[in-house]
């Protein structure tokens, strides 16, 4: 089952494909994927961490959730477009030290986010 995750605003962003790895944007792009708790994009660099329904950035703040998480009212999810191909993943770079993580909120959106490991 794909779970849908909101940005911070409580708009529908990005989903979690039925692998419960591979996180794809909006628009059916692949983006990103977790692994064990982490988040890492196509090249490699993690991104952030997803923990108990939350995704946190590098720095530890939140960046999306899942409904049941979301601190706000969440958006109706909209179709979802076909999903497009994914490429081959790149090696990943060494992991980033994990920081306490808290509730306070990413500077960056989660589409920001994510939308950085789309670009090879």
């Amino acid at each position: 089952m794909e779970i849908t995750l909101f940005n911070k605003n409580g708009k529908p962003a990005a989903y979690i494909a039925d692998d419960g790895e591979t996180i794809y944007l909006w628009d059916g792009r692949p983006v990103a994927y977790i692994s064990e708790d982490k988040v890492f994009d196509w090249n490699g660099r993690q991104l952030g961490w997803f923990n108990n329904g939350t995704i946190f950035d590098i720095y530890g703040l939140r960046s999306g959730f899942i409904k049941s998480k979301s601190p706000i009212a969440t958006e109706m999810e909209p179709l979802k477009p076909q999903k497009h191909l994914k490429t081959a993943k790149g090696e990943r770079q060494t992991q980033v030290l994990k920081p306490v993580l808290c509730y306070g909120f990413s500077s960056k959106n989660l589409e920001d986010l994510l939308e950085a490991g789309s670009q090879r």
